[in-house]
């Protein structure tokens, strides 16, 4: 081209044609270099590496931060021991990025090798799951099997795993955790969802983000079957979110020592709307639909007869498929109503054993958005650990991504919970409510009191507050019946001679049905005087409301009757009277 420099500009066009042709002057490796540091940057940017920042701090990493109550007992005297919770994380340097670590977990792990042991456990609706076992003896170099390992007398620390959505033991970081906690010497057994880990559905009942039954079947099972190990449980993702809300449901009345949930969504309807929110976020949300529909078509005839097939198929978001699938198998009205229903957030604060949270912040999956940090704070029973970066389920550390980070800092938590007091001991209470339990399915009963008043009591239990809210029948007044019961017994002593303590049980039986109707009348017309005796002020009150509210009616009829001469007794004229 020729390029006239020299010459003056004439008109605009002239001056494109000199700014092509000065473009034109520059080496095509200029340009290439600054494609590829474009592309960088974007990269950089759209992947959230940070590669920089970890120069800038010195590759020393970032500090975990710990969210817990300031009383809490389960900090001051186990994690306030552990050195990982109270130390750095340093992603591995060629993995500075979440969905780098995320993507790289999932397709490539670098998982130990080892054979599990399959249990098949059958439920009472027909189901069946999956149990996959790894003894200590099974990895311990040179160890012998236990001859006790079905044994009730067993005391080896058994740790149950919780895993993710479509995930099963056959996963990467599901082997990364079963491996090396086997390697302390404690034994492990991976709850598998029902329909995965190469097992067909056997029943009409699916797994959820909320379904807890299993899993409380499970532990029940498993605590049954070696009474005498302490039991600990690990979820992971959504097997965390079902972790939370089977303690949220059953409080103190399970058979877990201690547990740990790491990366929950916590919330899963903040979860919908932060997956389908970035052109990155996108990808984890079409991913994760290709496997749920893979997870369908494998039981394909269970979901067309009972959900909607053509909708499963169509599926392209999370969404789609629960809104196809998951709520008319699990018989919620709408899609968000299942997310309401089955997050765990809302369960956090009704958790009664030690609970170790941890999520990273940088978690391209479950959002920090959707972190219950307040009720982490308020629940004495809950450390709630974040690190900076990790990714989802992820958190390589070393140069050579050989361990994740999350494993070696739960196993931590759960050596220093067994070697301390505060391991959780079953304790046979009701179970707590709920936050979707309603008064209307618990009563009301009907509550006489001694003034004859009634009131609705149900099964909870009445402290001395309640107690002198509610003025319930005083405890003499069973004592009462007893003593005319014995009284009864006693005179039946006395008329028949052969009468005796050990021959009295059915005359005794009969007794107290011919009482019965005394029982029930007589503290009626008790309640009767003492109302008319105790409350004569309020009955007179009704007396005067019943006269001055009806008395302008009446008046009105006696106008009419008795025309002037009525007007007289007019309440007006009663009171200048």
């Amino acid at each position: 081209m020729d390029c006239p420099l020299n010459d003056a500009v004439a008109s605009p066009a002239d001056a494109y044609r000199l700014l092509l042709c000065a473009l034109s002057l520059i080496a095509l490796s200029h340009y290439l270099i600054g494609a590829a540091i474009v592309s960088f940057v974007f990269l950089y940017n759209f992947l959230e590496c940070h590669f920089l920042q970890d120069v800038l701090t010195g590759f020393r990493g970032s500090p975990v931060g710990l969210t817990y109550n300031s009383c809490s007992e389960i900090y001051q005297g186990v994690v306030s021991r552990c050195s990982l919770l109270h130390g750095r994380y340093l992603a591995t340097l060629w993995l500075s990025s979440p969905h780098v670590q995320t993507c790289f977990l999932n397709f490539f792990g670098r998982p130990p090798v080892f054979n599990y042991t399959r249990q098949l456990y059958n439920t009472s609706d027909g189901g069946t799951i999956a149990l996959d076992w790894l003894m200590s003896s099974d990895v311990s170099d040179g160890a012998l099997p236990r001859d006790d390992a079905d044994s009730k007398d067993d005391t080896t620390p058994l740790v149950v795993v919780i895993p993710g959505l479509t995930s099963d033991s056959s996963s990467a970081y599901l082997k990364h955790l079963a491996f090396y906690t086997a390697k302390r010497g404690w034994d492990v057994v991976i709850s598998n969802h029902r329909g995965l880990g190469g097992v067909s559905i056997t029943s009409d009942c699916f797994y959820n983000a909320g379904w807890t039954e299993d899993v409380r079947t499970v532990i029940n099972y498993l605590h049954e079957k070696r009474p005498m190990a302490p039991l600990f449980v690990v979820g992971t993702s959504i097997g965390a979110n079902v972790l939370v809300k089977y303690l949220g449901e059953d409080g103190e009345n399970i058979p877990v020592a201690g547990a740990v949930a790491i990366c929950s969504p916590w919330d899963l309807l903040i979860g919908d709307r932060f997956i389908s929110r970035k052109l990155v976020q996108k990808f984890y949300d079409r991913a994760l639909a290709i496997g749920l529909k893979g997870y369908a078509k494998l039981h394909q005839p269970h979901y067309a007869r009972l959900a909607n097939w053509e909708g499963i198929e169509k599926s392209l978001s999370i969404r789609d498929f629960d809104d196809h699938a998951t709520r008319i198998v699990g018989k919620f009205e709408t899609v968000d109503t299942y997310y309401r229903r089955c997050s765990s957030s809302i369960y956090v604060q009704s958790v009664s054993i030690p609970l170790l949270c941890i999520s990273a912040l940088d978690d391209p999956v479950c959002t920090r958005e959707a972190i219950p940090w307040d009720e982490c704070r308020a629940n004495k029973n809950v450390v709630l650990a974040t690190t900076k970066h990790g990714g989802h389920l992820a958190f390589f550390e070393g140069i050579t991504a050989s361990s994740l980070w999350w494993v070696r800092a739960t196993n931590e938590f759960l050596d220093v919970l067994h070697s301390s007091k505060y391991m959780h001991v079953q304790k046979k209470i009701p179970k707590p409510h709920t936050p979707w339990d309603s008064p209307i399915d618990q009563g009301p009963y009907v509550n006489v009191t001694e003034n004859g008043m009634v009131a609705a009591s149900n099964d909870e239990q009445t402290t001395p507050e309640k107690e002198e809210e509610m003025e319930v029948v005083p405890a003499n007044h069973h004592q009462t019946h007893e003593r005319i019961k014995d009284e009864k017994v006693e005179q039946l002593s006395e008329t028949d001679p052969k009468h005796d303590g050990s021959t009295s049980i059915a005359q005794n039986a009969s007794v107290q049905r011919d009482a019965m109707p005394l029982d029930v009348i007589a503290p009626f017309r008790r309640y009767m005087g003492q109302l008319s005796k105790q409350n004569r002020w309020s009955i007179w009150l009704l007396v005067y409301i019943a006269v001055t509210t009806s008395w302008p009616l009446v008046g009105s009829a006696l106008r009419l009757v008795f025309g002037k001469k009525s007007r007289g007794a007019l309440p007006g004229e009663l009171l200048r009277r």
